[in-house]
Protein backbone atom coordinates (compact mmCIF):
# COMPACT_ATOMS: atom_id res chain seq x y z
CA UNK A 1 0.00 0.00 0.00
CA UNK A 2 1.28 3.28 -1.11
CA UNK A 3 0.83 6.16 1.30
CA UNK A 4 0.75 9.90 0.20
CA UNK A 5 2.94 12.19 1.76
CA UNK A 6 0.33 15.04 0.97
CA UNK A 7 -1.79 15.92 3.70
CA UNK A 8 -4.84 15.90 2.99
CA UNK A 9 -6.23 18.95 4.32
CA UNK A 10 -3.59 22.02 4.01
CA UNK A 11 -4.09 25.88 4.87
CA UNK A 12 -1.22 28.19 3.83
CA UNK A 13 -1.70 31.54 5.44
CA UNK A 14 -0.13 33.37 2.35
CA UNK A 15 -3.33 31.91 0.21
CA UNK A 16 -4.67 35.34 -0.89
CA UNK A 17 -7.83 34.52 0.64
CA UNK A 18 -7.50 36.96 3.12
CA UNK A 19 -10.86 38.80 2.23
CA UNK A 20 -13.02 35.64 1.36
CA UNK A 21 -11.74 34.33 5.53
CA UNK A 22 -12.58 37.50 6.71
CA UNK A 23 -15.97 37.88 5.17
CA UNK A 24 -17.33 34.52 6.54
CA UNK A 25 -15.97 35.28 9.57
CA UNK A 26 -17.86 38.32 9.63
CA UNK A 27 -21.07 36.77 8.61
CA UNK A 28 -20.87 33.64 10.91
CA UNK A 29 -20.31 36.45 13.78
CA UNK A 30 -23.47 38.04 13.10
CA UNK A 31 -25.77 35.52 12.50
CA UNK A 32 -24.40 34.41 15.56
CA UNK A 33 -25.13 37.71 17.75
CA UNK A 34 -27.64 35.41 20.01
CA UNK A 35 -24.42 33.09 21.44
CA UNK A 36 -22.56 37.17 21.64
CA UNK A 37 -25.29 38.77 23.66
CA UNK A 38 -25.65 35.57 26.03
CA UNK A 39 -22.20 35.23 26.97
CA UNK A 40 -22.29 39.05 27.53
CA UNK A 41 -24.95 38.48 30.15
CA UNK A 42 -22.90 35.41 31.55
CA UNK A 43 -20.12 38.08 31.98
CA UNK A 44 -21.88 40.58 33.68
CA UNK A 45 -23.94 37.93 35.79
CA UNK A 46 -20.28 36.68 36.82
CA UNK A 47 -19.27 40.60 37.61
CA UNK A 48 -22.12 40.80 40.31
CA UNK A 49 -22.33 37.40 41.46
CA UNK A 50 -22.85 37.67 45.17
CA UNK A 51 -23.29 41.67 45.09
CA UNK A 52 -26.72 42.64 47.43
CA UNK A 53 -28.27 44.93 44.96
CA UNK A 54 -26.23 43.43 41.49
CA UNK A 55 -26.22 45.71 37.76
CA UNK A 56 -28.36 48.13 40.11
CA UNK A 57 -25.00 49.18 41.57
CA UNK A 58 -24.55 50.59 37.47
CA UNK A 59 -27.34 52.62 37.70
CA UNK A 60 -27.40 54.10 41.38
CA UNK A 61 -23.71 55.06 40.89
CA UNK A 62 -24.27 57.01 37.79
CA UNK A 63 -26.95 58.89 39.47
CA UNK A 64 -25.50 60.21 42.50
CA UNK A 65 -22.58 61.35 40.03
CA UNK A 66 -24.99 63.67 38.15
CA UNK A 67 -26.72 64.85 41.15
CA UNK A 68 -23.43 65.19 43.05
CA UNK A 69 -21.76 67.12 40.21
CA UNK A 70 -24.93 69.00 39.34
CA UNK A 71 -25.21 71.06 42.97
CA UNK A 72 -21.43 72.41 42.07
CA UNK A 73 -20.90 73.00 37.91
CA UNK A 74 -23.93 75.45 37.65
CA UNK A 75 -22.36 77.74 40.07
CA UNK A 76 -19.15 77.08 38.56
CA UNK A 77 -20.15 77.82 35.16
CA UNK A 78 -23.35 79.92 35.81
CA UNK A 79 -25.28 78.00 33.83
CA UNK A 80 -29.14 77.18 34.38
CA UNK A 81 -29.82 74.32 36.21
CA UNK A 82 -32.81 72.89 34.14
CA UNK A 83 -30.82 73.44 30.73
CA UNK A 84 -27.39 71.38 32.97
CA UNK A 85 -28.59 68.66 34.31
CA UNK A 86 -30.32 66.75 31.01
CA UNK A 87 -27.24 67.99 29.20
CA UNK A 88 -24.75 66.35 31.70
CA UNK A 89 -27.33 63.12 31.98
CA UNK A 90 -27.44 61.99 28.71
CA UNK A 91 -23.94 63.39 28.11
CA UNK A 92 -22.42 60.77 30.96
CA UNK A 93 -24.40 57.63 30.26
CA UNK A 94 -23.39 58.05 26.59
CA UNK A 95 -19.81 58.84 27.18
CA UNK A 96 -19.65 55.63 29.89
CA UNK A 97 -21.30 53.79 27.22
CA UNK A 98 -18.80 54.58 24.68
CA UNK A 99 -15.87 54.54 27.04
CA UNK A 100 -16.58 51.35 28.12
CA UNK A 101 -16.91 49.71 25.37
CA UNK A 102 -13.53 51.00 23.77
CA UNK A 103 -11.36 50.57 27.14
CA UNK A 104 -12.89 46.80 27.53
CA UNK A 105 -12.26 45.98 23.29
CA UNK A 106 -8.70 45.97 24.41
CA UNK A 107 -8.94 42.87 26.03
CA UNK A 108 -11.65 41.27 23.56
CA UNK A 109 -9.39 38.43 22.40
CA UNK A 110 -6.35 38.62 25.24
CA UNK A 111 -9.54 37.37 28.08
CA UNK A 112 -11.01 34.89 25.12
CA UNK A 113 -7.97 33.44 25.28
CA UNK A 114 -9.06 29.89 26.02
CA UNK A 115 -12.21 29.64 23.83
CA UNK A 116 -9.64 31.08 21.06
CA UNK A 117 -7.76 28.30 21.24
CA UNK A 118 -10.41 25.38 22.58
CA UNK A 119 -13.19 25.99 19.83
CA UNK A 120 -13.82 27.03 16.46
CA UNK A 121 -15.57 30.07 16.80
CA UNK A 122 -15.95 33.45 14.82
CA UNK A 123 -13.21 36.23 16.19
CA UNK A 124 -16.06 38.69 15.49
CA UNK A 125 -18.27 37.01 18.09
CA UNK A 126 -16.05 37.79 20.80
CA UNK A 127 -16.08 41.52 19.21
CA UNK A 128 -19.86 41.28 19.28
CA UNK A 129 -19.74 40.09 23.16
CA UNK A 130 -17.80 43.46 23.82
CA UNK A 131 -20.42 45.62 22.14
CA UNK A 132 -23.36 43.66 23.67
CA UNK A 133 -21.68 44.12 26.95
CA UNK A 134 -20.72 47.46 26.75
CA UNK A 135 -24.85 48.27 25.48
CA UNK A 136 -26.42 45.94 28.66
CA UNK A 137 -24.52 48.56 30.88
CA UNK A 138 -25.74 51.29 28.71
CA UNK A 139 -29.31 50.25 29.42
CA UNK A 140 -29.18 49.88 32.75
CA UNK A 141 -28.42 54.08 33.24
CA UNK A 142 -31.14 55.12 30.91
CA UNK A 143 -32.88 55.75 34.07
CA UNK A 144 -31.15 58.21 34.78
CA UNK A 145 -31.67 59.93 31.62
CA UNK A 146 -35.55 59.66 31.90
CA UNK A 147 -35.68 60.89 35.34
CA UNK A 148 -33.51 64.05 34.46
CA UNK A 149 -35.45 64.62 31.69
CA UNK A 150 -39.18 64.69 33.51
CA UNK A 151 -37.64 66.28 36.39
CA UNK A 152 -37.00 69.57 34.26
CA UNK A 153 -39.60 68.86 31.89
CA UNK A 154 -37.41 68.36 28.79
CA UNK A 155 -39.37 66.73 25.88
CA UNK A 156 -37.49 65.30 22.90
CA UNK A 157 -39.98 65.94 20.27
CA UNK A 158 -39.79 64.79 16.47
CA UNK A 159 -35.74 65.35 17.21
CA UNK A 160 -36.12 61.81 18.96
CA UNK A 161 -36.49 59.85 15.50
CA UNK A 162 -33.10 60.81 14.48
CA UNK A 163 -32.19 58.73 17.69
CA UNK A 164 -31.49 55.64 16.12
CA UNK A 165 -29.64 56.77 13.32
CA UNK A 166 -27.56 58.02 15.98
CA UNK A 167 -27.13 54.84 18.02
CA UNK A 168 -26.34 53.00 14.29
CA UNK A 169 -23.49 55.58 13.53
CA UNK A 170 -21.90 55.32 17.05
CA UNK A 171 -22.24 50.95 17.08
CA UNK A 172 -20.46 50.77 13.83
CA UNK A 173 -17.56 53.01 15.12
CA UNK A 174 -17.65 50.96 18.26
CA UNK A 175 -17.41 47.63 16.73
CA UNK A 176 -14.97 49.11 13.62
CA UNK A 177 -12.87 50.02 16.66
CA UNK A 178 -13.26 46.61 18.49
CA UNK A 179 -11.98 45.30 16.13
CA UNK A 180 -9.17 47.26 15.66
CA UNK A 181 -8.19 47.41 19.64
CA UNK A 182 -8.89 44.42 19.92
CA UNK A 183 -6.53 42.97 17.45
CA UNK A 184 -3.26 45.26 18.20
CA UNK A 185 -3.85 44.76 22.07
CA UNK A 186 -3.52 41.33 21.40
CA UNK A 187 0.15 41.93 19.82
CA UNK A 188 1.07 45.13 22.01
CA UNK A 189 0.06 44.42 25.81
CA UNK A 190 0.96 48.17 25.96
CA UNK A 191 -2.34 49.59 24.06
CA UNK A 192 -4.87 48.81 26.95
CA UNK A 193 -3.09 51.23 29.55
CA UNK A 194 -2.37 54.07 26.56
CA UNK A 195 -6.27 53.81 25.76
CA UNK A 196 -7.41 53.96 29.12
CA UNK A 197 -5.33 57.35 29.66
CA UNK A 198 -6.58 59.08 26.40
CA UNK A 199 -9.86 58.41 27.59
CA UNK A 200 -9.52 59.64 30.31
CA UNK A 201 -8.08 62.88 28.64
CA UNK A 202 -10.53 62.95 26.11
CA UNK A 203 -13.30 63.12 28.56
CA UNK A 204 -12.38 67.09 29.65
CA UNK A 205 -11.96 68.07 26.31
CA UNK A 206 -15.37 66.49 25.58
CA UNK A 207 -18.49 69.01 26.74
CA UNK A 208 -19.86 66.76 29.32
CA UNK A 209 -19.22 67.94 32.33
CA UNK A 210 -19.22 71.84 30.39
CA UNK A 211 -21.38 72.80 27.20
CA UNK A 212 -20.26 73.86 23.82
CA UNK A 213 -21.89 76.97 24.03
CA UNK A 214 -19.22 77.89 26.40
CA UNK A 215 -16.42 78.20 23.76
CA UNK A 216 -18.12 80.98 21.54
CA UNK A 217 -16.83 80.54 17.92
CA UNK A 218 -14.07 78.63 18.95
CA UNK A 219 -16.38 75.38 19.17
CA UNK A 220 -15.46 75.08 15.70
CA UNK A 221 -12.44 73.28 16.83
CA UNK A 222 -14.17 70.44 18.98
CA UNK A 223 -14.71 69.04 15.14
CA UNK A 224 -11.38 68.26 15.42
CA UNK A 225 -12.32 65.69 18.49
CA UNK A 226 -13.76 62.25 17.31
CA UNK A 227 -15.89 62.02 20.20
CA UNK A 228 -17.83 65.30 20.22
CA UNK A 229 -20.03 64.54 17.01
CA UNK A 230 -20.72 60.83 18.10
CA UNK A 231 -21.88 62.15 21.50
CA UNK A 232 -23.80 65.05 19.94
CA UNK A 233 -25.89 63.01 17.35
CA UNK A 234 -27.04 61.14 20.51
CA UNK A 235 -27.58 63.51 22.97
CA UNK A 236 -29.19 65.86 20.34
CA UNK A 237 -32.22 64.11 19.71
CA UNK A 238 -32.53 63.26 23.65
CA UNK A 239 -32.60 66.73 24.71
CA UNK A 240 -34.76 67.96 21.46
CA UNK A 241 -31.93 69.43 19.16
CA UNK A 242 -31.78 68.17 15.90
CA UNK A 243 -27.82 67.94 15.21
CA UNK A 244 -26.82 70.26 12.20
CA UNK A 245 -25.87 68.25 8.61
CA UNK A 246 -21.79 68.91 9.75
CA UNK A 247 -22.05 67.22 12.67
CA UNK A 248 -23.58 63.90 10.69
CA UNK A 249 -21.40 64.21 8.00
CA UNK A 250 -18.54 64.43 10.57
CA UNK A 251 -19.86 61.39 12.33
CA UNK A 252 -20.17 59.15 9.73
CA UNK A 253 -17.16 59.84 8.36
CA UNK A 254 -16.00 59.31 11.23
CA UNK A 255 -17.74 55.84 11.55
CA UNK A 256 -16.80 54.83 7.53
CA UNK A 257 -13.02 55.30 8.49
CA UNK A 258 -13.23 53.50 11.60
CA UNK A 259 -15.02 50.37 10.13
CA UNK A 260 -12.80 50.11 7.41
CA UNK A 261 -9.22 50.32 9.46
CA UNK A 262 -10.59 47.67 11.69
CA UNK A 263 -11.65 45.42 9.02
CA UNK A 264 -8.47 46.42 6.77
CA UNK A 265 -6.95 45.06 10.06
CA UNK A 266 -8.64 42.58 10.64
CA UNK A 267 -8.40 41.03 6.83
CA UNK A 268 -4.41 40.67 7.09
CA UNK A 269 -4.07 40.04 10.67
CA UNK A 270 -7.28 38.00 11.63
CA UNK A 271 -5.04 34.72 11.11
CA UNK A 272 -2.28 35.32 13.74
CA UNK A 273 -4.83 35.87 16.54
CA UNK A 274 -4.71 32.82 17.97
CA UNK A 275 -0.77 32.86 18.44
CA UNK A 276 -0.94 36.71 19.89
CA UNK A 277 -3.44 35.55 22.76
Amino acid sequence: MLISSTPRYSYDAADGRDLERALDDLRRGVAQWRLAARLALLDLRNRFRGSVLGPVWVTLSLAVTVALISLVYPLLFNLEVGRYVPHLAVGLVVWTWMSQSLTDSCATFTSAESVIRQMRLAYTVHVLRTLFRSLINAALTVPVILVALVAFGVWPGAALVLLPLGLAVVLVVLFGAGLFLGMVSARFRDLPPIVASLMQLAFFLTPILWTADQLGNGRVWLLLNPFYPLMEIVRGPLLGAAPGPLLWAVACSHAAVTAAAGFLLFMRLRRRIAFWV
